[in-house]
């Protein structure tokens, strides 16, 4: 069977794009959220300096300002993709972005720059929820696996080598050269869409904008105990990965020195959890989705415990080794977690899952920028709080994965 034979039933008259061309499409789309978020991480100490920034600490907003434009990008852009189409919520969503961008590169004060990131984050948002829609549109069951598995796959690559690719603009350029060349990415996905890509979603299956229809169901979502437990989960993970991206350029240029070379060390911190995200599949069919969960927590919680004893052993500084080798058996953890708490907090949705997967999505990343600002507001060049706010994620992590299950087989067996 073609992978042309499995598209979902009511889009049958759209062509799918060759495999490779789509594949390529979506993961140069999807790519932009984390390409806008790593590959500014070696210019920190240059747009500090260009926007006289005195204190450190407020670095940090250079992320979380972006995923905040994205808590509310997310949530406009589910029910958008629904009443206009995928292929127009898309583009509108990469306009913003390329507003957003130029914002942040012509700014000359924090808060100009702030305001620019944000944009971004809201108009990024409409690629990262269109595209899976879009995707979903076309294939189903076997073949969507395999499509989504082929642009995960250069997904997850990206985080690893953005740092080389904004250290490597700041060898030649001035780090605002950083946001022309995401505008350009931006730019090239939206003409390749335009140009190549047909509408999936036929007018006759478009949901209208209802704003009264919106809020019943957003309260029949947040009445969900178990989903919003398990989105609370989904957040003090996150937040632990944002408080490990707004610090990583301090701790590994400032604190541990490694100059030039901070890019390559980021990466190797990221593999452990690539690996992980490519057998999760076959690791779920065989415990299933609780147990990898559980185990995933368990060792993340072990691991960071232990980094933190090391922190106060060591005066907050443990030593370069035995921090690596600890990161890297953390954030192997974080490939287990995400996939499969987000399909246990979509699993009793039903044909809200739309709109869920927008709450959820936005819910977590509300969470994880309030919890991660909040530890980092304790960060001064030692792993301490690092290591602190892993162990204290965790634990609530862990917490609300033995609610949300709970409350889940009451719901079963009534």
């Amino acid at each position: 069977m073609s992978l042309s034979d499995t598209r979902s039933p009511s889009h049958t008259s759209v062509k799918p794009l060759p495999e490779r061309e789509l594949v390529a499409l979506f993961a140069l789309m999807m790519s932009l959220t984390a390409l806008s978020m790593d590959a500014m991480l070696p210019a920190f100490p240059f747009i500090a300096e260009s926007l006289a920034i005195v204190d450190y600490q407020k670095t940090q907003w250079i992320v979380s300002a972006m995923i905040l434009g994205m808590v509310f990008g997310e949530i406009f852009f589910g029910p958008l993709s629904d009443a206009i189409g995928r292929k127009k919520s898309i583009l509108f969503g990469i306009v913003v972005y390329i507003v957003g961008s130029v914002v942040a590169l012509m700014a000359s004060s924090i808060e100009m720059f702030l305001l620019g990131r944000m944009i971004q984050g809201f108009g990024v948002a409409g690629p990262k929820i269109a595209s899976r829609a879009l995707i979903r549109d076309m294939y189903k069951g076997a073949a969507m696996a395999r499509i989504m598995s082929f642009v995960m796959m250069v997904f997850i690559l990206v985080p690893l080598l953005a740092p080389s690719v904004g250290q490597l603009v700041l060898q030649v350029a001035d780090w605002r050269w950083i946001f022309g060349l995401l505008m350009m990415q931006a730019t090239i996905a939206g003409v390749w869409l335009l140009l190549r890509q047909p509408e999936t979603l036929a007018k006759e299956n478009r949901i209208p904008l209802n704003r009264k229809r919106l809020m019943a169901d957003v309260r029949i979502i947040l009445a969900r105990r178990d989903v919003m437990a398990f989105t609370v989960l989904l957040g003090c993970i996150f937040a632990g990965l944002m408080l490990h991206i707004s610090t990583a350029q301090s701790l590994f240029q400032d604190v541990y020195q490694t100059g030039d070379r901070f890019p390559l060390f980021f990466a190797m911190l990221a593999i452990g959890s690539s690996i992980i995200n490519f057998s999760n599949g076959k690791i779920v069919l065989r415990v299933g989705m609780l147990r990898c969960v559980i185990g995933a927590l368990a060792v993340l919680l072990s691991s960071s415990f232990l980094l933190l004893l090391a922190t106060w052993y060591f005066d907050g500084v443990p030593p370069f080794v035995l921090f690596m080798g600890l990161g890297m058996v953390m954030f192997s953890c974080f490939g287990m977690v995400f996939g499969n708490v987000n399909a246990m907090a979509m699993e009793p949705l039903g044909n809200m899952a739309g709109l869920g997967a927008s709450l959820i999505s936005s819910l977590s990343s509300f969470l994880a920028i309030i919890l991660s600002t909040l530890v980092g507001q304790f960060y001064h060049f030692t792993v301490t709080p690092l290591a602190s706010g892993f162990v204290i994620f965790s634990i609530v992590a862990l917490l609300m994965l033995k609610y949300g299950h709970q409350y889940s087989l009451r719901q079963t067996d009534e």
